[in-house]
């Protein structure tokens, strides 16, 4: 993705152009800012302008402080759930649903909220375009990794690393691990169509050689 241009009033406006060097001061080696978005003067009468940046690996949120220094959020793409924009007449709201990070997808929980008000429309409607391709990009990937994990857990299906399939045999004693869990939760997964019928009587056919 091609890096956007710099917002064209950096170099005369002071807190835009501090905005946008806090934001650059974060990024790691390789990193590249794709998009930025700084909070108009009036939005900010009692803390300096907030801005949000998308890089080439994750979102970055900063809100500075009204005496110096700036308290900085940011978030992989892989656990950004949604985004929506609202352009008003003088400024735009962006809100980001983020997931907590977490290496099991089923484990994720409830996205939590963030909402970046006052932003300068064209600037926040190029960020808003940048989440929308990555969240696109990581959604059928975290679906399939959904799907992998929850069949692991009905079938004893291991995937992932040798470390993973350790972790598995060490929880077999569990209770959610019994057969009859097992079984029940390959049921239900038929049931909602996560499996089809070939491969819940494949499922079963492992934990019942298992007995």
């Amino acid at each position: 993705m091609a890096t956007p241009a710099v917002p064209p009033d950096t170099s005369s406006d002071r807190g835009v152009y501090d905005s946008i060097q806090a934001i650059r001061s974060l990024l790691i080696p390789g990193e590249e800012l794709e998009a930025c978005a700084v909070q108009r003067r009036v939005f900010a009468l009692f803390h300096r302008r907030t801005a949000v940046g998308a890089t080439s690996g994750r979102l970055i949120i900063i809100r500075r402080g009204m005496f110096g220094g700036f308290d900085p959020q940011d978030f992989r793409w892989q656990d950004l759930y949604d985004t929506s924009l609202k352009v008003g007449v003088f400024a735009a709201t962006l809100t980001v649903a983020v997931y907590r990070s977490n290496d099991l997808a089923t484990q994720e929980g409830v996205p939590a909220q963030h909402i970046i008000e006052g932003l300068r429309k064209t600037e926040a409607q190029e960020v808003y375009r940048a989440c929308q391709a990555r969240a696109q990009a990581w959604r059928e990937k975290r679906r399939i990794r959904e799907l992998e994990e929850l069949r692991a857990k009905a079938g004893g299906i291991q995937i992932g690393s040798q470390q993973a399939a350790g972790m598995s045999g060490a929880s077999s004693n569990d209770d959610s691990r019994s057969p009859t869990a097992r079984l029940q939760r390959a049921k239900e997964m038929l049931e909602s169509g996560l499996l089809n019928d070939a491969e819940f009587e494949q499922i079963k056919a492992k934990i019942l050689a298992e007995l």
